[in-house]
């Protein structure tokens, strides 16, 4: 009896000892799953936010190919953030509970590594590939004096550590942007989109106030992350009710044409003498993309189109207009003569 039950407590000891291990084996990925919850929350302590899945596909089906357009024109505009309409891209200027405007935004995410960002030729004719990929620390950091720490990390890479009041956000008070305004006749389609940004920021010295453009960056690889970025677009309703994403889609922005993209690569201000013959060349352009517009859908003659009439209004509107008895106009005096009273006053 005693073997009986020495072999039975065995056998016992062995399936609890089993239970144990699947129960461990099972919390496994549980303990993932909180680390990679850990990390997300220290990217939104950071001002990022992790993607999801469906961020990824829904950036994948927002991207539209160009490739194929019969009609292009590549336009760079210049957008003064201090504008009322382009003041969403500026405020705020300092990061309040972790969200900032666009450029902390993307230089956040240069410094973490998930935004490349490409130099800026001075002779114009950027180019997005990656033997023009600027080094975070010798291209960003040390040209405009940004205070940062390093931190070794893995694979031999190095971490940098800037504080939020260390980021240059309120120097940079106006962007380029590259847009290409397109026709692709095999969709019937006539839209504008966002190819690249390039932040310019303001330096003070004692030579006075320069402008010096950063960097460009592609606006697809920003998408994932403005798009879940909200924005408020009023002083007066202030629901965050449009993210960045929709307000470059829907082109709220007011941005002046600086250059278009032709073949000797010249800007306005290389051809254009004066302010005024500048600002003469900005409307003829404008006025040539809505003229395109235009002639490319069939458009009725108004007047030949006559507005419906509806006669049961008519016979309504007619019945409560007061009518006006016309009086007789007196008779006009005959030249026979008659009988006339004398008045005396």
């Amino acid at each position: 009896m005693k073997r009986i039950y020495l072999i039975l407590i065995v056998v016992g000891s062995l399936m609890a000892a089993k239970t144990l291990q699947a129960q461990t084996d099972r919390r496994t990925p549980q303990m993932t799953r909180g680390t990679e919850q850990s990390r997300q929350t220290n990217n939104q302590n950071n001002g990022l936010s992790q993607l999801t899945v469906r961020a990824q596909n829904m950036n994948e089906l927002l991207n539209r190919d160009i490739g194929n357009a019969r009609w292009l024109r590549i336009i760079y505009r210049q957008l003064d953030l201090l504008k009322e309409k382009n003041a969403p891209l500026y405020y705020p200027t300092t990061s309040v509970r972790g969200e900032g405007n666009l450029f902390s935004t993307i230089f956040k995410l240069a410094v973490e590594g998930l935004l490349p960002i490409y130099e800026n030729p001075i002779s114009g004719n950027e180019v997005f590939d990656e033997d023009h990929i600027l080094d975070i620390k010798k291209g960003l950091l040390d040209p405009y004096e940004i205070f940062y720490e390093t931190v070794p990390g893995q694979g031999g890479t190095v971490n940098f550590i800037i504080n939020e009041n260390d980021i240059p956000s309120e120097l940079v008070k106006s962007f380029y942007v590259k847009e290409a305004t397109y026709f692709d006749q095999n969709n019937s389609v006539y839209d504008t989109k966002i190819l690249a940004l390039c932040p310019i920021i303001n330096l003070y010295s004692d030579f006075g106030d320069q402008q010096s453009s950063m960097f460009w960056v592609l606006y697809e690889d920003i998408r994932p992350y403005v798009s879940i970025k909200p924005i408020m677009t009023s002083n007066i309703n202030n629901a965050k009710t449009f993210t960045v994403d929709d307000y470059f889609r829907r082109r709220m922005y007011d941005g002046e044409i600086i250059m278009t993209e032709n073949l000797m690569n010249l800007p306005l201000m290389a051809y254009c003498e004066t302010p005024e013959d500048m600002l003469l060349e900005q409307e003829r352009i404008e006025g040539e993309l809505v003229a395109f517009e235009k002639a490319l859908w069939f458009q009725p003659d108004s007047v030949r189109l006559a507005p419906p009439t509806n006669r049961r209004a008519a016979a309504r509107a007619a019945r409560r207009t007061p009518t006006v008895k016309q009086e007789k106009a007196p008779a006009a005096p005959s030249n026979t003569s008659s009988s006339t009273r004398s008045i005396r006053r």
